[in-house]
């Protein structure tokens, strides 16, 4: 079984229509490896690999991980 199969695990559910996740890379220049978009109540399950470092997620979503549960917001102060 390889190193990263017990890395942790993010689920993200759309709270909106639209919700963009991006996967960022590891390593000496970050980039985007992987782009998903989600439509309310559709939930995405990612992990965090060897390649993945970073989840960027854009609109309305409910994101739980082991630390807990974060709704991310968009536009508000």
């Amino acid at each position: 079984m390889e190193e990263y199969a017990f890395s942790d695990y993010v689920v993200i559910k759309a709270l909106e229509d639209g919700v963009n996740i991006i996967g960022l890379t590891r390593g000496k220049d970050t980039k985007f490896h992987h782009t998903e978009k989600l439509d309310a109540g559709e939930v995405y399950i990612a992990q965090f690999t060897e390649i993945t470092s970073a989840i960027k997620i854009n609109g309305k979503a409910q994101i739980l991980t082991k630390l807990g549960e974060v709704i991310s917001q968009v536009g508000e102060n």
